[in-house]
């Protein structure tokens, strides 16, 4: 499988029906990865898409990938905090990055 993250939801949501199937005593079905398509940010305004045979980019499609990444979290409030995140990352130019290295320092 490829290591994305639709194929990873997928593989989990197969991961509980065999549970549940083995549970109550069934044979679960094997797994079958759908392909989807991909969707990549390439810069600022920049993204390309490539959804079973439609290809675009540019802009219009910087703003699809925008759409579709919020339209899959959960929440309102989620989907909120992650535009204005993104929007105050965008117009500043800074980017919030975590980044944790060496030990943490005794006194």
């Amino acid at each position: 499988m490829p290591g994305v993250a639709p194929a990873a939801k997928q593989m989990g949501a197969h991961a509980a029906r065999v549970i549940r199937d083995r549970i109550a005593g069934r044979n679960p079905p094997p797994f079958r990865y759908r392909d989807y398509g991909n969707l990549a940010t390439i810069g600022r305004m920049a993204a390309v898409v490539d959804l079973r045979g439609l290809h675009f980019s540019g802009a219009l499609a910087w703003w699809f990938w925008l759409v579709a990444h919020v339209f899959f979290l959960i929440g309102f409030r989620n989907r909120l905090v992650v535009l204005i995140d993104w929007a105050w990352s965008y117009t500043t130019y800074k980017r919030h990055a975590r980044i944790i290295f060496g030990r943490k320092r005794q006194t």
